[in-house]
């Protein structure tokens, strides 16, 4: 490595760096969203699998709380820190397909710059480490392509049990690839080699403690994600959010050049065919896929999220790689030179605004239910209102407000979801003396208790109403029940709808 290299991968790595700093004191001042509070909990009892996904979001947050304890920079510290392999397989990704450390360093930093990446490392979600994941794999691929060694395999297989312990979405994963080999004539002896499916071995492997938790629990975490391929009725208007909503995710910028270079890409404007072909079908493989299905369904924008890595080498390609006609040129050079210090900026005016609504003229946005701003004053209003009417346990009627409950709530204090239990067969329940005693119960205003709760119980008693607050925005007002004397069994035990 030259002088010049050198200097252009140190700049790029203290870039990245100064990203992930920036992600972590955001992460010390945003509350949790009420997914985390959920996931967090998840973290409290470890198990081969959950209702809604994998195990490995709660692991990556359970080593986080480990270092910096049970607070909002724990719960996400270990998923920003991992945005620092996942930019080394990137770059190193970029570096070995299009051959150079000027496109390597583009996609690392375009990738960071990213609403997908930048957000989803700090807000832990399943697909925190699946983004991580799928660069891994990617980088891993590029290697066996580089190499022709079939050692290589073994860390394609490693990469995408990860991935799939992250969330089901890995499994295109495998099509991914199968087309990959497929549609490169010198690859397709691999189909003969046992590196394949030795790889495959050790991604059944790492996802097995996934099958064998859904074996105990009648297959319903499979049923409840797969099910959603499942068409009932088509909703075309649901194409209409695809673009608009990734559009703001990769930011416009990277967005633009991106699109600009998988269309290079596809007319062979740069790289040789493996290496187009691999990117292409990482990226397009699950894209096609969630837009077919949003003829029936929505698609959050999260969803892209494993495609990403593959799409931020696209876009160092167009900006570093491609020759362009003049006004096309024109383009890519302002998308290069403002690509970054744009993802930087919307970071920080989202994170402002996720905490202080001020952007808004503290008018109603799309973060103030799920940021949980306004939850520590809360909780501590219901605190006080259970200990005044003897409480022994609180309940709440939504996974949401029970994560939250229990994150900033006293800590040990019992808090349990009255219903739908099917998401807590992993922890530890309430004692029959907690649950025979008084139980205050937390509702949203505009959410009414449940008859069969309310029959259920000799006496019901209003005893408080609280808000939340973001500034002066009424966020939610809650209800806080008092209820005494159970008629039956306090929780709803119902199978979920999978099971029904």
């Amino acid at each position: 490595m030259n002088p010049n290299e050198a200097r252009l991968a140190r700049n790029t790595a203290l870039a990245v760096c100064a990203l992930v700093v920036l992600r972590l004191a955001a992460a010390a001042w945003t509350p949790l969203t009420f997914d985390e509070a959920y996931y967090w909990m998840w973290s409290k009892s470890l198990a081969g699998g959950y209702y809604d996904h994998p195990p490995m979001v709660a692991i990556v947050i359970r080593l986080g709380t480990m270092i910096a304890g049970d607070t909002p920079f724990g719960v996400r510290l270990v998923s920003i820190l991992l945005a620092l392999p996942m930019s080394w397989a990137v770059y190193r990704t970029a570096e070995i397909l299009f051959g150079g450390p000027r496109v390597a360093a583009s996609a690392a930093i375009l990738l960071n710059v990213t609403l997908m990446a930048a957000v989803g490392t700090l807000i832990v979600t399943p697909d925190s480490p699946l983004l991580v994941a799928a660069s891994l794999l990617l980088y891993a691929l590029a290697k066996v392509l580089e190499s022709g060694r079939g050692a290589w395999w073994l860390a394609v297989g490693a990469s995408a049990g990860a991935a799939l312990l992250s969330k089901y979405t890995a499994l295109f994963f495998g099509p991914a690839i199968l087309i990959w080999l497929a549609a490169v004539p010198k690859l397709r002896r691999w189909y003969l080699s046992p590196w394949l499916y030795l790889g495959g071995l050790v991604a059944a492997g790492l996802f097995a403690p996934v099958i064998l938790w859904n074996a105990d629990h009648q297959w319903v975490s499979f049923i409840k994600q797969m099910g959603r391929a499942r068409i009932e009725d088509f909703r075309p208007t649901y194409i209409a959010e695809l673009i608009p909503t990734q559009f703001a995710f990769a930011t416009p910028l990277v967005f633009i050049l991106g699109v600009m270079g998988l269309y290079a890409l596809s007319r062979r404007r740069d790289g040789a065919m493996a290496a187009r072909v691999l990117i292409n079908t990482m990226f397009w493989t699950i894209v096609v896929y969630f837009t077919w299905h949003a003829l029936h369904a929505r698609v959050e924008a999260n969803w892209f999220a494993p495609v990403y890595p593959a799409f931020a080498v696209a876009a160092a390609v167009a900006a570093i790689q491609v020759q362009w006609a003049p006004r096309e040129q024109r383009t890519i050079d302002f998308c290069r030179r403002w690509a970054a210090p744009t993802g930087v900026v919307l970071f920080a005016l989202l994170i402002v605004q996720a905490n202080t609504g001020m952007l808004s003229g503290y008018r109603r946005d799309a973060t103030v239910r799920s940021v949980g701003v306004g939850w520590p004053e809360l909780a501590g209003e219901i605190e006080a209102a259970r200990v005044r009417s003897g409480a022994a346990c609180v309940l709440a009627p939504d996974y949401g407000t029970t994560g939250w409950l229990a994150f900033y709530l006293p800590k040990g204090t019992c808090v349990a979801q009255q219903g739908q239990r099917i998401r807590w067969v992993n922890m530890s329940e309430p004692s029959p003396a907690q649950l025979s005693g008084k139980l205050l119960y937390v509702h949203e205003v505009d959410q009414a208790m449940p008859a069969s709760v309310r029959d259920n119980f000799a006496h019901v008693e209003t005893v408080a109403e609280a808000r939340r607050m973001r500034g002066p925005l009424i966020v939610e007002t809650y209800v806080l029940e008092l209820l005494e004397g159970a008629k039956g069994e306090v929780f709803d035990r119902s199978p979920p709808p999978e099971l029904q």
